[in-house]
């Protein structure tokens, strides 16, 4: 059962997501709010698995309670929904942690693969978004940046990072058991000095990583 937490101010949208999602199997909301004013203690208290949280929202809106989670919290999945696909904001978000980003007119059926994919360690982003992001990168400097002392099996580990594979289907790919494609994880994690897949993949991209 995947346990989620949503923050949306529309509340017929709220209600509808709401009932999309927990009338699905294997998905369950925990709880919806209107704003971020207290999203710290509300996913202290909840303990979900994803937050699906969209960006412009009263009060403590979501690029700032993604903040707030992540300064607390690097272990929660949190999937950015809206209806913006400027750079600002997209770049604001996957520099902050978040672990996708998803358009809130897609499809019902696609929704809830997005959201199990990023439960299962996945970094989901519908297909214009995912265009944006590369294209903002590309533009960004081309200068080699620091070195990070990657290892030749951590910078393998991350280049599939970067072409959107997930935990089994590195350690598939390469051969090595989950446990120790978590192990490698956490090491580029470190070096890096990021804590999630999304900010691991857009530093990948700036320093030309790989």
């Amino acid at each position: 059962m995947i346990k989620l937490l949503l923050y949306e101010d529309n509340p017929q949208l709220r209600e509808g997501l709401t009932m999309l999602i927990s009338g699905s199997d294997g998905f369950d909301v925990l709880a919806g709010f209107k704003n971020c004013n207290n999203v710290v203690e509300e996913v202290d208290a909840f303990n979900p698995d994803v937050v699906l949280m969209d960006i412009d929202m009263p009060g403590v809106n979501g690029i700032e309670g993604l903040k707030r989670i992540r300064e607390v919290n690097t272990d929660v999945k949190i999937l950015m929904l809206t209806v913006f696909d400027d750079n600002k904001n997209v770049f604001q978000a996957i520099s902050n942690g978040a672990n996708g980003y998803i358009w809130k007119n897609t499809p019902p059926a696609k929704l809830l693969e997005y959201i199990a994919e990023a439960a299962t360690g996945g970094a989901p982003m519908t297909a214009s978004i995912a265009t944006q992001v590369l294209k903002m990168f590309s533009s960004m400097n081309t200068e080699r940046g620091e070195d990070y002392h990657l290892s030749d099996r951590e910078k393998q580990v991350l280049e599939l990072l970067v072409d959107g594979y997930s935990y089994k289907m590195i350690a598939n790919e390469m051969f090595i058991a989950i446990d120790t494609v978590r192990s490698h994880i956490k090491k580029i994690y470190e070096k890096l000095h990021v804590n999630s897949k999304s900010e691991a993949v857009a530093k990948a991209f700036k320093d030309r990583i790989v």
